[in-house]
């Protein structure tokens, strides 16, 4: 064999037996029994996500249906007409009632469409004038102004005791509030001048359709008026008015007064003053930023607070404004709340008492008041 032969069988022969044993390796194997291993987990054999997902719109929520008034809006409560009703015939004296809910489309009264004395309830007609000249621009609330001793009125007037021989210096602002939350009558009667008298507060009155609403004279004519007496500047000093009252006759005095009674020259329907009310809670009246200064006065009134106040259960706002009349010969002629009462939920009503003429004491008339607020507070219905 030639040695270029011999090469080539080493050749094969290397070639071949490592894949022999190979071989002979994987047979031997099969045969003999494994332990149990782990088996790998299947894997796909296509790609990954091999379409992306076209994500699904969301569904679109079913419109819903418009809502109209509720029945707490369309119907007062029964209990409350019942109530209020009842609380008017069994006063010893002529009130009138009425309630409104703001939000709905009823009123509750007695005696509600008849006139009777406002009283300082009036100096809201002056106060909503003047912030209805402060929304036109003929006014501002930071004016200055001048309260002298020939604008001081009569009965109570806090005020009095700044005013000196050169003046009280001020601003409309503070004989805003003092009127509003103090009822000070010569605060009033001053700004009843600013925005120039009594025809401009009746103008304003007919121009918002604010309804049977009277405006009276002003504090000092009117109530002389009612005494049966003429206004004269001194009886703004000390006791210089109560004085001089005395010495009118009865019968003077008896005949302004049932004059006055039958025919007030400062008369409001109670139906109308709650409507006004209501009217300014909605901002029908005054811009939003009057509405909101007007409206948070109110609630920092400091009169009556055993009025309908008294009777106004915790958690519940009001906002209003008192009026008290003169007393002859064992009879009160006008004692009146009216204000704006707030339910925890929001819901507002308006509210108004107002007694033309009584017998009937402090108490029993303050007690009915808060009648009036409780069986409101305790009928409402969202």
């Amino acid at each position: 064999m030639s040695s270029i032969s011999l090469l080539a069988q080493i050749i094969v022969h290397s070639f071949y037996r490592p894949l022999v044993l190979v071989l002979l390796l994987v047979l031997t194997t099969a045969c003999v029994p494994q332990p149990d291993l782990p088996q790998p987990r299947r894997t796909s054999s296509l790609p990954p996500n091999p379409r992306p997902a076209v994500p699904r719109p969301a569904p679109r929520p079913t419109p819903a249906l418009p809502q109209g008034p509720s029945q707490a809006q369309l119907r007062p409560p029964p209990a409350l007409v019942e109530s209020i009703k009842s609380l008017g015939r069994n006063f010893n004296g002529k009130v009138g009632i009425a309630v409104t809910r703001i939000d709905g489309q009823w009123v509750v009264d007695h005696q509600g469409s008849q006139l009777f004395p406002q009283h300082s309830v009036s100096k809201t007609w002056v106060a909503l004038t003047l912030a209805d000249l402060i929304d036109r621009g003929s006014a501002r609330m930071d004016e200055p102004i001048t309260v002298t001793k020939n604008d001081l009125t009569l009965f109570h007037q806090p005020i009095r005791a700044l005013v000196d021989d050169d003046g009280y210096e001020t601003t409309v602002s503070d004989l805003f509030y003092r009127a509003m939350t103090e009822s000070d009558n010569t605060a009033n009667d001053r700004l009843l001048r600013r925005v120039g008298g009594p025809e401009a507060v009746r103008n304003f009155i007919a121009s918002k359709g604010l309804g049977n609403i009277r405006f009276g004279p002003g504090e000092r004519l009117f109530q002389s008026a009612i005494a049966g007496m003429t206004w004269r500047q001194s009886y703004s000093i000390g006791n210089a008015f109560f004085e001089a009252r005395r010495k009118v006759s009865d019968q003077t005095r008896g005949t302004a007064l049932k004059r006055y009674l039958e025919d007030p020259t400062d008369g409001a329907a109670p139906i109308a003053v709650v409507q006004a009310l209501s009217k300014l809670q909605l901002g029908v009246l005054l811009s939003p930023n009057m509405t909101r200064l007007f409206l948070s006065t109110m609630q920092e009134a400091q009169t009556g607070k055993k009025r309908i106040r008294g009777g106004v259960p915790p958690g519940w706002g009001y906002g209003h404004k008192t009026g008290t009349g003169q007393s002859f010969d064992g009879l009160d002629t006008g004692y009146n709340d009216v204000g704006i009462m707030t339910a925890p939920d929001g819901t507002a009503y308006a509210v108004a008492v107002m007694i033309s003429h009584t017998r009937a004491t402090v108490e029993e008339r303050q007690n009915m008041m808060q009648a009036v607020a409780a069986t409101i507070a305790s009928n409402h219905r969202r």
